[in-house]
């Protein structure tokens, strides 16, 4: 589908046929480009900026690129293209049509989850909007304001089902998501993580892999959703979101390779020789894993959830991939969870497996996670190093779910509250890692150029090279 650049919001939704949806969305324009401005990437508005921008929704040749300041993105309305032969895919009313409008009887869990979405779009732009200022080079620079953008167009995305499908609640919602701010103590953004500060660039490439990697899976599970807007908006989203994803495990892999530099000049694998070379030594780098990941699991719910097997059973979220599954009812599956018992054991507890459906996603998001990991690893085994990153328990550091408050190590193994508490400085970033690792954060600009504690990346941005002036300064 094509996409109107003619019109003052882009979209494929022939805005234009509707002229009170068209004169809302437009009212709400000057509020969220007021709000870019205030709480958008600092000092960089003036800049040309190498920015890929959607042309079309479908896979090939889908985006443009070119030089453009930021204020003037061309933010849209973009929904994957129209199957007049799609049915409800899961749930107590598989196989019926999918719906073009939001059943009565359903409203007020849309949005519910349209506003959860939505308000975590503008929140990672907010927790990365000092970035810029310490960027470790040009090529990141970019990288960063094209992630930012994105997230941005993500917020139309859902604030354009808000004013078109929930009448004035949507519209009263759509303001809403302005008014909140992460890390404000009166009016934070609505899930922990997103309230987190990113003072840092390792913390940014660990948000982007971890908690970007949630973002695909929540938008592939409303992709499945029986109303069909929402399931067509997050299908293009997830086009986008590969990018923000990419961003995080390369540059994580870029940390690690130009950690191992250092140790193969240096001659030694000590983390006191690697911080005075400038570098991020890997027990460093496995604290940052260990908090961004556990922060992370949190953002898929309870592991035994009611109100996730009612919003499966009535086809208002699916399971991410749905289709790979071969019982789409699930009505008398069940599921073994490893859940706390007593003072200090577990147990195994059998649930129904609709109730189960947050651990579904947490589970597959795990394995995703796990690739990542094994390839940083094999990177670190060919240099001749025996050290080996992992992702910890998911019972480890959870604040939600079964296993919120409980005292574990990293192995997912109960301990008491006082050895948890001794073991925090070896487990997750002190006070000084993050000290040292905010040291690192010194600003380079000079094209081709990068920062001492990162290596250059593989290969440039759309076939060019990397050391093209990505970010006109």
């Amino acid at each position: 589908m094509s996409i109107n650049y003619s019109e003052r919001i882009p979209n494929n939704v022939n805005l234009a046929s509707d002229r009170t949806l068209q004169r809302a969305l437009e009212h709400w324009q000057p509020q969220f480009l007021d709000w870019w401005q205030e709480m958008g990437p600092s000092d960089f508005a003036d800049k040309d900026i190498y920015l890929r921008t959607a042309i079309g929704v479908d896979v090939e040749g889908w985006a443009s690129y070119g030089e453009v300041k930021m204020p003037d993105y061309r933010w849209g309305i973009f929904l994957a293209d129209f199957d007049p032969n799609r049915t409800i895919g899961f749930g107590d009313m598989a196989g019926q049509p999918v719906w073009q409008q939001v059943p009565g009887e359903f409203r007020a869990q849309f949005r519910r989850l349209i506003v959860t979405q939505g308000d975590t779009e503008p929140a990672s732009v907010e927790q990365q909007r000092l970035l810029g200022l310490t960027c470790p080079s040009l090529y990141d620079l970019r990288n960063l304001f094209q992630v930012n953008v994105e997230e941005g167009r993500h917020l139309w995305a859902m604030v354009y089902l808000l004013h078109a499908y929930f009448g004035r609640d949507g519209r009263e919602e759509a303001e809403e998501l302005l008014t909140r701010h992460s890390g404000d103590a009166d009016k934070p953004r609505i899930l922990g993580t997103f309230n987190e500060p990113i003072g840092d660039w390792l913390s940014f490439f660990c948000f982007t892999y971890f908690t970007d990697r949630d973002g695909k899976y929540q938008l592939k599970s409303l992709a499945e959703s029986a109303f069909d807007p929402l399931a067509r908006t997050c299908r293009f989203m997830l086009t986008e979101e590969a990018h923000h994803m990419f961003v995080g495990e390369t540059g994580l892999s870029r940390v690690i390779r130009r950690t191992l530099e250092l140790m193969s000049a240096l001659g030694t694998e000590d983390s006191t020789a690697i911080r005075l070379a400038g570098g991020i030594d890997f027990p460093l780098l496995q604290r940052y894993l260990n908090f961004w990941f556990s922060s992370s699991l949190d953002l898929f719910g309870s592991e035994m959830s009611s109100n996730a097997a009612t919003t499966f059973a009535n086809g208002i979220k699916g399971r991410p991939d749905e289709t790979s599954y071969a019982d789409h009812l699930c009505t008398n599956a069940t599921l073994d969870l490893v859940t706390p018992d007593g003072e200090q054991g577990i147990r195994t507890e059998t649930v129904p497996y609709r109730n189960a459906m947050n651990e579904i996603a947490r589970q597959a998001y795990v394995r995703d996670c796990e690739m990542g990991l094994k390839r940083w690893n094999l990177i670190i085994k060919r240099a001749g190093y025996a050290t080996t990153l992992t992702l910890p328990s998911t019972r480890f550091g959870r604040h939600i779910g079964v296993w919120a408050g409980i005292s574990t190590d990293l192995q997912g193994n109960r301990v008491s509250a006082e050895t948890a508490a001794q073991g925090q400085t070896h487990w997750l970033p002190s006070a000084e890692d993050r000290t040292y690792v905010k040291s690192l954060m010194q600003r380079v600009t000079a094209p081709g150029k990068m920062a001492g504690w990162l290596a250059p990346p593989d290969r440039g941005i759309n076939n060019l090279p990397v050391a093209y002036e990505y970010v006109r300064l």
